[in-house]
């Protein structure tokens, strides 16, 4: 839904600006979670553990820090306790929960690492975890790999999900034979005989579970991930089979977990409450046929508000965290109780909603292009084309105080059939070009005086956004916000300082990519989505940073290298209080050099530097490039291979 913003940039120009007017136009609060807010001196603030409201970071120290260290930008940020926060109170609700409802279970999350699989992610999540035996899940080889050297904390779990191969279930049951309660999740029934096979084979018992094909789907984007068509799980027929199949085999005490899934970010709470009643009642039954199963994994699912609606739109839910855990919590016992069966212990894999938060990129501004920028001389002279003339007696007519729609339809007219009329080699391209600036003078002029109308029509709604300028970005959208190009999933985008002033330009984004589709027109405000926002304009040699949040989820591992852009530096941020500036920076990890990318896509540099060299020394023997211009031309390039992607 669009959104017009004569508000900010129009209507009220001679208003006071405040602090809460750029809360509410960026909707900091609503989709910040309680880590970010506008600052009183209109920078980003951050408080990296919102219990401790008296240590907040100024996000211009940061980016002050990062310049003194001589990181170049486009940079990753970290803010680590966001994790360790996230990790605390996905935990401490469940506890909370299953004390109060007198729940007999217990909570044994995981974190799932294909949502951010980034060692120091996944480490810190681990440390932060370990006193609530808050464990791992893997869903391929490389994953298990990574898990079984840094999940080894004995008490907490490994889930398993995915397809596997024998290699697979090995390096499963090499964890079961450290002392690791490793779960191998069955995804089809040809697994489980695979698994039975290697474990008599190497005389290890497995600890089991059944993925199970729910009839609920979920409501969001990924609501295929239930259902018949679903692509994981076993059908309730072949779940009694291959419980069956480990009672024949003498295995059955090796079935431990039910398991069910529905999709990521699930808007709706109603979907949450539904997949647990059926997960539930299939836990119940089978327990009552005998087989005593010792968890319900609900899977992932629990969604961040990206835009901060609170809504069941595609980018939010209708539903907290709190309320989330309450449901699963509550809705399970209920089941129990009613069927008289045990109360099994809780897992889930809530991946998106401990990663998203502590993850931003920051970049700056380097330039802006607007539709309507171009100085022409739109002088008449006596032989122009009628169009011309046409097209300045509007701008006369404006004057005068003429119909803003009459205007507005001669005007796009006008500029229709000069287009025409050029083609056809009527209009010259000196007479085109003056016809085109006439064309964005009327139309600035109409959408200044449309601030002060009650009514706009539709089409003339159009120009704010036909007006609108393009900040370009020295970042790649393709390696980090992919999402945002592939799905259309809204991230929060504000500037990061002068929040204090009013800003005047509506713009959307660009990256520096070679590629139309590398851009950013979905923004969050005020009460919507927009494919502009409003910023402030650029100021002659003083930068402008903006940050994307939200990005801890997926963003980080999904990114490609279009246009051999690689990944990003990255900076790790812990909060300190005895730091005059509550933060200090804990790790710098460089991002990809030319070097690097180009050795990824089979190209070998250390020769491309020598073949480089070779053809300078040629034109060096010819006298065409003197020797010590040579050398100079000889390691800029070699300078270049070994710096950053991204522009300086």
């Amino acid at each position: 839904m669009r959104k017009n913003f004569y508000l900010y940039a129009e209507k009220q120009t001679l208003a006071k600006w405040s602090i809460d007017d750029a809360e509410r136009l960026y909707s900091v609060k609503r989709w910040g979670g309680g880590y970010f807010e506008v600052g009183p001196n209109g920078n980003l603030h951050v408080t990296p553990d919102p219990s401790n409201t008296e240590m907040r970071i100024d996000i211009q120290d940061v980016i002050d820090e990062i310049k003194e260290e001589g990181i170049q930008f486009p940079v990753v940020v970290r803010f680590h306790d966001i994790l360790r926060s996230q990790v605390a109170q996905l935990n401490k609700a469940f506890r909370h929960n299953i004390q109060e409802s007198g729940f007999q279970g217990k909570y044994m999350g995981v974190y799932p690492v294909k949502v951010n699989q980034m060692r120091e992610v996944v480490e810190e999540i681990v440390e932060a975890g370990e006193e609530y035996n808050y464990g791992l899940e893997a869903g391929s080889k490389a994953e298990l790999l990574a898990v079984l050297a840094y999940n080894v904390n004995e008490d907490s779990l490994t889930i398993l999900n995915g397809y596997k191969d024998e290699e697979f279930m090995r390096l499963a049951l090499l964890g079961r034979k450290l002392g690791r309660k490793i779960i191998v999740v069955v995804e089809k029934f040809s697994e489980l005989i695979s698994l039975v096979k290697i474990a008599k084979e190497l005389k290890i018992d497995p600890m089991i579970g059944l993925r199970s094909k729910m009839t609920v789907k979920g409501r969001g984007k990924w609501e295929s991930s239930g259902g018949d068509r679903a692509k994981f799980g076993l059908t309730i027929a072949e779940i009694i089979n291959a419980a069956r199949y480990l009672q024949e085999n003498d295995m059955i005490h090796c079935l431990n977990l039910l398991h069910f899934h529905i999709g990521s970010q699930l808007t709706d709470i109603r979907s949450v409450k539904e997949a647990v009643a059926e997960g539930a009642q299939i836990y119940a039954e089978m327990y009552r046929m005998g087989f005593k199963l010792d968890y319900i994994d609900v899977g992932g699912g629990l969604g961040i508000d990206y835009d901060g609606s609170q809504s069941t739109s595609e980018s939010s839910r209708n539903y907290t965290m709190q309320e989330y855990v309450a449901d699963v919590v509550y809705g399970i016992k209920e089941v129990c109780d009613l069927e008289k069966v045990p109360h099994p212990n809780l897992v889930s894999e809530s991946g998106r909603a401990i990663t998203a938060h502590h993850s931003c990129v920051i970049t700056q501004i380097v330039g802006e292009i607007k539709a309507n920028n171009a100085e022409f001389d739109t002088s008449p002279e006596d032989d122009e084309h009628v169009l011309v003339r046409n097209m300045r007696e509007l701008i006369s007519a404006l004057a005068e105080g003429g119909s803003l729609q009459e205007v507005f339809n001669d005007a796009s007219q006008y500029k229709e059939q000069a287009l025409s009329a050029f083609k056809l080699r009527v209009v010259s391209l000196n007479e085109l070009a003056k016809i085109e600036t006439l064309y964005w003078q009327i139309m600035s002029e109409l959408h200044e005086r449309m601030a002060d109308e009650d009514f706009i029509p539709e089409e003339m709604q159009e120009l704010d956004y036909a007006l609108s300028s393009q900040y370009l970005c020295n970042f790649s959208v393709f390696q980090s916000a992919a999402d945002t190009w592939a799905i259309d999933q809204v991230l929060p985008v504000i500037p990061l300082q002068r929040m204090n002033e009013r800003p005047t330009v509506n713009v959307s984004l660009v990256d520096i990519t070679c590629d139309s589709d590398g851009k950013i027109d979905q923004f969050v405000c005020e009460s919507g989505i927009s494919d502009v926002i409003p910023m402030h304009k650029l100021k002659k040699n003083q930068d402008y940073f903006i940050g994307m949040f939200l990005t801890g989820a997926y963003q980080d591992v999904m990114g490609d290298m279009h246009n051999l852009f690689g990944r990003l530096n990255e900076v790790h941020i812990y909060s300190y209080d005895d730091d005059p500036q509550d933060f200090y920076i804990e790790e710098i990890v460089k991002g990809s050099s030319v070097n690097d990318v180009l050795s990824i896509m089979q190209y070998h540099p250390p020769t491309m530097a020598q073949q480089v060299k070779r053809l300078i020394d040629k034109k060096v023997s010819k006298g065409e490039i003197k020797p010590r211009e040579g050398v100079k031309w000889t390691d800029f390039y070699e300078n270049c291979l070994d710096g950053y992607t991204y522009l300086k």
